[in-house]
């Protein structure tokens, strides 16, 4: 696929990840609509790609975790790019605690922002991405989303359900023209991450991953029309070994729980 002059809708634009993914799409000549919570941040971004790229980006500061916020973005988006050929579901929330006491305030944000936001992003756009016969819809997940990790269980859910949702509209969609890709990262350094997540990290010496790289591998495998795409070793596989053998990867990460749980937020 080539990028140049595709419309693009990116959300969590000025995060870790969608930060460096608008500046090289951008880079591929693209037109990119940056959303966001902080419209700030958003032009900071929009002259630093001007300046890098020569192109132009169009910040829309908006709350995807509800109908009216998601319905003034896309109006905002499709005064500035004319349409849209590619939505990219970036925006996530993240939240390293015990199940047990974790604030059902922040349970709800992370399922609305991680699964509800892509869904129903996805359904005000689909109808005009096949009556041109073609897009993508591009989810970003998580290798969470294919092995549960402890104490990230609202987390690890939320892209369980996202993978499963692109897997099904794929293959609903196939034939009309609109591609839909789900690619997963394993765990990234942004600022998203807490304290408490970098400590358990070393501690249990879990890979962690700039978010350059990241950007890099997903904006790879959006010009290689990718299905899904998973990045990292020996991440890969352990998705593979626990898909068939779930009992054997339990068995592996016992320890890895033991050490996480002293680092995991109680309350």
């Amino acid at each position: 696929m080539n990028l140049k002059d595709k419309r693009i809708l990116l959300t969590g634009a000025s995060g870790g990840i969608g930060r460096h993914l608008a500046l090289q799409l951008a880079g591929h000549g693209a037109r990119v609509a940056l959303i966001g919570r902080r419209l700030d941040a958003l032009q900071t971004l929009a002259a630093e790609i001007k300046t890098d790229t020569g192109q132009d980006a169009y910040p829309v500061a908006a709350d995807l975790g509800t109908h009216e916020g998601r319905k003034a973005a896309l109006d905002e988006v499709r005064r500035s790019l004319g349409g849209v050929d590619m939505l990219i579901n970036n925006a996530g929330v993240v939240d390293f605690h015990d199940f047990s006491e974790q604030d059902p305030a922040m349970i709800d944000r992370i399922y609305q922002t991680n699964l509800m936001a892509p869904v129903q992003l996805t359904r005000a756009l689909l109808p005009e991405l096949l009556e041109q016969g073609s897009g993508r819809i591009v989810n970003i997940g998580s290798t969470f989303g294919s092995i549960g990790f402890a104490y990230f269980a609202a987390y690890s859910s939320s892209k369980f359900a996202l993978r499963g949702f692109s897997e099904a509209l794929r293959r609903e969609l196939d034939g009309s023209g609109v591609g839909v890709s789900y690619f997963a990262p394993r765990a990234v350094k942004t600022p998203a991450n807490s304290a408490a997540v970098y400590q358990m990290a070393e501690a249990t010496k879990m890979h962690m991953d700039e978010p350059q790289a990241v950007a890099r591998f997903i904006v790879r495998s959006i010009t290689k029309e990718k299905a899904s795409a998973y990045f990292g070793w020996p991440e890969k596989l352990f998705v593979r070994i626990n898909a068939l053998l779930p009992g054997l990867v339990d068995g592996a990460l016992r320890k890895q729980n033991r050490i996480m749980a002293r680092f995991a937020p109680k309350s």
